[in-house]
């Protein structure tokens, strides 16, 4: 788990502790010299950089032709950047780099619990999403306007997340629906759901011979 010093000091301050914590824990590396480098869904094998100076020279020789994303927050590399040369070893800071993936998250964050219409836990699961592909409801997210005045959920106490791992499990078992409610979903990735209930069962029992 990050520092809470380290959060106080350096994260945005309209993010709470435990927001950052939990963000940090979703989306971060334990790494701030951490460089991954993807294309689509694919994830390239790069050097570990044990440098500041070598995380950058990474960075810069792929960014513009991969997404890239950097340090402690897996910040995007190239938000904001016309060209390669622009790059600050600034993004392997853990503080700097701490206080623009906070800054960034706290703005789509606030996009997204806006769509919700008011603060819900679900908002910030789909605000990690976001921040991880760059895309809300078919909108480039980094680059949206930010809600400044929009109030966000906390994330749920261990308490309360290992209680809906309990009522998972119940449900599981039978007690409960056998499907969640509806939600939203990425049409590439909903499940197919087919309606059986209209089909009428027939006898198919064999003829017999001379039948």
């Amino acid at each position: 788990m990050i520092d809470a010093a380290l959060i106080q000091q350096c994260a945005d301050p309209r993010l709470s502790v435990e927001i950052v914590q939990k963000f940090v824990e979703e989306v971060g590396a334990a790494d701030h010299l951490t460089v991954t480098v993807k294309s689509g869904q694919r994830t390239f094998a790069v050097p570990k950089p044990t440098t500041a100076e070598e995380a950058l020279a990474l960075t810069q020789q792929h960014v513009g032709q991969a997404v890239v994303r950097v340090g402690l927050t897996q910040y995007p590399a190239g938000l904001g950047v016309a060209d390669k040369s622009e790059l600050s070893i600034d993004l392997f800071d853990s503080c700097e780099n701490l206080r623009m993936g906070t800054v960034l998250f706290g703005k789509v964050y606030r996009i997204v619990t806006k769509w919700y219409g008011n603060p819900r836990p679900e908002a910030f699961d789909d605000a990690i999403w976001a921040y991880g592909t760059g895309i809300f409801e078919g909108e480039r997210v980094f680059y949206a306007d930010d809600p400044e005045d929009v109030k966000v959920a906390e994330p749920k106490a261990a308490e309360a997340q290992e209680a809906d791992g309990e009522q998972s499990a119940e449900t599981e078992a039978g007690e409960g629906p056998s499907e969640p409610p509806f939600k939203d979903e990425d049409p590439n990735k909903a499940s197919i759901r087919i309606d059986l209930s209209g089909i009428k069962s027939h006898n198919t029992e064999p003829k017999t011979a001379g039948q």
